[in-house]
């Protein structure tokens, strides 16, 4: 009997070779396999598991209405819809244990779905031709995702590919066997917030936040970061965050590639979350570190972090944008939100007399946060820099108030 099953998806009337390929390594392996055919024209030489029918319907829909359409976008919209409601389902069952899934443009496209539908700690490949691709944008990828680029899968099998898709069968049967899955034996706190060397808060809260019982798992917010944690908030996986590095809300509103989508700071607000956000890089916007910097952002101040992150300093004018999309954000939040405000700044660079302090653009993003300031949020300003003990203490005065009221489960 195999350990675990994986679910094999793909368009079975066009790639049934390669797909049969994986599944083959994969019960080699001792795994079982089981198989959802996403294809709308064709019929594969063997039924599947899960036929082309299955799936249109679990979209709301029937191949008869998907060929009707003469799109094939459209028509692989409602395979997307139906794969990924199909496989949520499953999954809820315990019928398999991780998933594949194989295709070019158009079957990476219903990958993306397929695999946010599932949840954190559920093995999933992704076999593409234009994996790693800046076609992909990264709010569509799962927290947890694996990309696999297909080399010289384009058409038919060959030993080029077999490289590819044998390392792919080995490795989504690989994780299924090792995946520790998350378990809530806690309840769970997250953070945002950057590297030791810029934003050091992280450093004495963890450890004081455990000690009171609690977990906390820490997002490098520079882009796939904050997507995760976003993606977790909108589980309702967080009991309360720490949201104080949402730069990624700049770099979005200004066209960064490092971006976690236009909704960061949103779920765990939707979600009811308790939320105590503040300024951590809130002046910098990140940039890829070997693009050519756009034309109003090269005479900037700067700081290269490495080869792959060179951050710019905001006007004081873009800083009060960046107040207003804050609260803006922070409004529609329905549990408490809390938004400490240290007036001495919001990054290490930034401290007076530092390399990228500017006192007037500070002084202009508090007095935008002052005046923008919604009535659900509770202001606090700290006569302090984010990296001073005062604002750690300030954050778990806080969450030690949200415990005693009730807001916080007490672990």
């Amino acid at each position: 009997m195999s350990d675990r099953t994986i679910l094999i998806v793909g368009t079975y009337d066009t790639k049934e070779d390669e797909l049969g390929y994986l599944a083959q390594v994969i019960r080699g392996q001792g795994g079982g396999v089981l198989t959802m055919d996403v294809s709308v024209l064709g019929e594969p030489a063997m039924p599947t598991d899960y036929s082309k029918h299955q799936v249109a319907e679990a979209g709301g829909a029937s191949i008869a209405e998907a060929i009707a359409g003469e799109d094939e976008n459209l028509a692989m919209q409602i395979m997307a819809r139906g794969s990924a409601a199909l496989a949520r389902r499953l999954q809820a069952e315990g019928a398999f244990d991780g998933v594949i899934v194989l295709g070019g443009s158009m079957g990476t496209d219903l990958a993306l779905d397929l695999c946010a539908a599932l949840p954190l700690g559920v093995p999933k490949y992704i076999v593409s031709t234009v994996s790693f691709s800046p076609m992909i944008p990264t709010e569509r990828l799962a927290a947890d995702v694996q990309m696999i680029l297909w080399a010289g899968g384009l058409y038919g099998l060959n030993s080029v590919c077999k490289a590819s898709l044998s390392q792919a069968a080995g490795a989504v049967l690989g994780a299924a066997r090792a995946v520790e899955t998350p378990v809530r034996d806690r309840p769970l706190i997250g953070m945002t917030s950057f590297g030791k060397t810029v934003l050091r808060y992280m450093v004495p809260l963890k450890p004081a936040l455990e000690a009171r019982g609690y977990e906390v798992a820490v997002f490098h917010a520079t882009g796939m970061g904050g997507r995760a944690f976003e993606a977790l908030a909108a589980e309702g996986a967080f009991a309360a965050v720490l949201d104080f590095a949402p730069q990624e809300v700049a770099n979005h509103l200004h066209g960064s590639a490092i971006t976690a989508g236009p909704d960061r700071l949103t779920a765990a607000g939707r979600a009811g979350v308790p939320q105590i956000v503040s300024i951590g890089c809130y002046d910098l916007i990140d940039l890829v570190g070997w693009h050519e910097r756009p034309e109003g952002l090269r005479d900037r101040p700067a700081h290269a972090h490495n080869r792959l992150i060179t951050s710019v300093v905001m006007t004081a004018e873009e800083r009060r944008g960046m107040a207003k999309a804050l609260c803006e954000r922070l409004a529609q939040a329905t549990g408490p939100v809390v938004f400490l405000l240290p007036l001495k700044g919001g990054n290490e660079w930034d401290r007076e007399g530092g390399p990228l302090s500017d006192p007037e653009a500070l002084a202009a993003f508090v007095d935008a946060m002052r005046a923008e300031c919604p009535a659900n949020v509770t202001l606090v300003e700290l006569d302090a820099h984010i990296n001073d003990p005062e604002f750690s203490e300030a954050a778990l005065q806080v969450v030690d108030g949200w415990i005693a009221a009730g807001l916080l489960p007490r672990a």
